[in-house]
């Protein structure tokens, strides 16, 4: 079958397309047909080897983590799908791929798509569905009338965040460009900061919790807006040991992530607040969850550009740019 591979880490992955073979199935595994797969910021991270020592893939590795498909087949040990069932899922840190024409998905990475939806808006969502939920609902356990700031409200990401974050009752303060300023008050930000004009740590206050997704000193920026008892989840960095812990990952990289955190963890302790850092797992419970908050349409996919298979390489250079309005998605079928 057809795949979009990386060949090797470093400045110079040879990303391309490559004949693999169908992958094995495992009986708690079922096999989908993809018809489309949104793209994420560290689908371009992984080649150049930044996550190589927590993110291992055996090379040549197929590129991409969020797809929706048809399920063409199922393991022995299979309950919940069935050959033609239309699911979505979250691949990563998995050791697979989703930018092929099939992908084998575990039963408890998979959820039925929203009915409401295509392929290409189902594509769209796993990643940034269960970042947002695992950040906001599950670690930062956000709570009606708190208050949470979510940077670069326009993103892939943000556009998702802010809508969830409405739904579990909170405030909503973001950071966008001027053009992009109604875009992010149509998905529910009540407070918005136009970064080209403004610095977001002079206008805002009193914040309960920051989800941060800008890399560069804007998260320890934001512990200016905090309140005592605030807390910050990172989904960019910096790793910090609890991380390292949870990997079961050994002394050294656990060391080495607890400097890399120390700085960001210390200035939060200075207002009184906590700092943590959040590697995004599969979960087709939680999935299926934020599959009844799209049928529902209490929260919209926000999809900035599609491109044809041929064209994935493409895909993932447009997304570098960093301009994209919700997301990328490349269609298969």
């Amino acid at each position: 079958m057809k795949a979009l591979t990386f060949k090797r880490y470093g400045k110079s992955p040879e990303i391309g397309f490559t004949d693999v073979p169908l992958p094995a199935l495992k009986p708690d595994e079922v096999l989908v047909q993809v018809y489309a797969v949104g793209l994420n910021p560290i689908d371009n991270m992984i080649p150049t080897g930044t996550f190589k020592p927590v993110l291992p893939f055996k090379l040549p590795a197929t590129m991409g983590n969020d797809l929706a498909g048809v399920v063409t087949q199922v393991g022995g040990r299979v309950t919940r799908f069935k050959p033609g069932d239309e699911v979505f899922a979250c691949l990563f840190d998995l050791g697979r791929g989703a930018l092929a024409e099939f992908a084998v998905v575990p039963e408890s990475a998979a959820a039925l798509k929203p009915a409401n939806l295509d392929f290409v808006q189902a594509a769209s969502v796993p990643m940034v569905g269960l970042t947002s939920w695992q950040a906001l609902k599950e670690r930062a356990q956000l709570r009606p009338g708190q208050k949470v700031f979510i940077p670069a409200g326009s993103g892939g990401i943000g556009t998702f965040a802010i809508q969830l974050a409405k739904q579990l009752g909170a405030k909503v303060g973001t950071t966008t460009s001027t053009g992009n300023v109604p875009l992010v008050r149509r998905l529910g930000a009540d407070e918005i900061v136009d970064y080209k004009k403004q610095e977001f740590e002079n206008v805002l206050q009193g914040y309960d919790v920051v989800l941060g997704t800008v890399r560069g000193d804007a998260i320890e920026k934001s512990t200016a807006i905090l309140k005592p008892g605030g807390q910050i989840v990172s989904i960019v960095g910096p790793l910090d040991a609890a991380f390292g812990h949870a990997k079961r990952l050994n002394f050294v990289l656990r060391f080495v992530f607890g400097l890399m955190s120390h700085k960001i963890t210390r200035l939060a302790k200075k207002r009184g607040a906590s700092y943590s850092f959040l590697f995004v797992r599969p979960d087709g419970d939680q999935l299926r969850q934020i599959g009844e908050l799209l049928k529902e349409e209490r929260i919209q996919p926000v999809i900035d550009k599609v491109f044809p298979f041929e064209q994935a390489k493409e895909a993932l250079a447009y997304l570098a740019q960093g301009h994209a309005k919700g997301k990328v998605v490349v269609k298969l079928k």
